[in-house]
Formats: structure tokens, sequence, C-alpha cells
């Protein structure tokens, strides 16, 4: 996917090996990444030990929110498709004990939300 349609809020694989070098300072020693998506500036990055969300904040981005989600924290996901009218995806992560979703993201209609929930599917369950 190209520029405009990450400004538009549609999410694009990323290259692993580059998340890898941008997320260097905070990667453990022996971590891989398997895959990452980009949503406008933020990140959804799967490695073999966890989920990073990245928020990129403010207008120049310098500013930065690392969450890290270990797997075995994550109690349950759910994914909302867009429609026809409604043209926005959801994705929401609960965390163990947690009444209210600790990770929500929307998404522009397009495939990657299968992509992501494929990814979540296979390191959590």
């Amino acid at each position: 996917m190209g520029f405009i349609e990450g400004l538009l809020g549609n999410a694009s694989t990323l290259s692993t090996a580059a998340v890898k070098e941008e997320l260097a300072h905070i990667l453990l020693d022996g971590e891989n990444v398997g895959a990452a998506f980009k949503l406008v500036r933020d990140l959804i990055v799967f490695t073999d030990k966890r989920l990073i969300l990245v928020d990129k904040q403010g207008i120049t981005g310098k500013k930065t929110e690392f969450q890290s989600i270990p797997y075995k924290s994550i109690s349950r996901f759910s994914v909302e498709t867009a429609g026809r009218f409604d043209l926005d995806s959801e994705l929401k992560i609960w965390i163990s004990g947690a009444e209210l979703p600790a990770v929500s993201k929307q998404f522009k209609k397009d495939d990657s939300i299968y992509d992501i929930q494929k990814a979540l599917a296979a390191v959590c369950m």
C-alpha cells in the first residue's frame, strides 16, 4: 500500500527487517519480529515474545509510546469488519481481568484487518 492509503488509515504490511532496525532499542536480545503493520504513523508489531503497539504522538511524531503486551496476557480479541455504510473496521484486545478492551484500533475498509486477526489468532491460541 502506498503513502496515500496510509494517510487514509489503511494498514500496510512492513518489512520485518526494517521494523527490527527501527525498534532495536526496545527489542530483547534474540527477539524476532514475525509480522508488522503500519497504521498512519502507528505500528502493530508481532514478535516471538510479545505484541508491541507503537503510538507516535504529536505533530512531529518524536514523542512515542511503546505498549508491550505479553501474549499470555491477552484473554480475547475481536475484529469488526467494515460494512456497506460503516467504512471503518475495528480491532479490540482485552487483557486478562479487564472488563473493557485495553486496545482499540480503527482501520479503514481494507483486508489488512484479516491479516492482523490471523496473526493474533496464531499467537494467542
